[in-house]
């Protein structure tokens, strides 16, 4: 199975599951602004892990995760009416908090460019 099929089905994943949380979950608990980061699938396309980014605070994010584990099974329905592939893979939620790592980084960077106000070494 090649690579290159993987990463095709993995975005095309991605983009089912943003319409399905955008259009077909209306959990209390999820969060207005949840997006998917990312989809990693397996070369022979049985497991698929969905990162995901929410927007809020630390309570938030684990009622949305709580929320969007809960219903997998209802995903992985749509996923597979929605994609044809042999065998639907089976989905796991994961957090994805590297776009808060990126701005924390971005952050210090910026306190470290107004504290060292010293040349730069050429």
């Amino acid at each position: 199975m090649s690579g290159q099929r993987a990463q095709r089905v993995a975005e095309e994943i991605k983009k089912e599951v943003s319409q399905i949380l955008r259009e077909e979950l209306k959990d209390p608990r999820i969060a207005a602004f949840v997006s998917i980061t990312g989809v990693q699938i397996t070369r022979d396309l049985r497991n698929a892990k969905i990162f995901i980014s929410v927007f809020g605070n630390e309570d938030e994010q684990q009622l949305t995760l709580q929320a969007l584990t809960k219903a997998v099974g209802f995903i992985r329905t749509e996923i597979g009416r929605r994609i044809r592939l042999r065998h639907t893979p089976g989905i796991s939620i994961h957090l994805d908090h590297s776009i808060a790592y990126g701005a924390h980084i971005s952050h210090l960077l910026r306190g470290l460019n107004k504290n060292g106000g010293e040349k730069p070494i050429e």
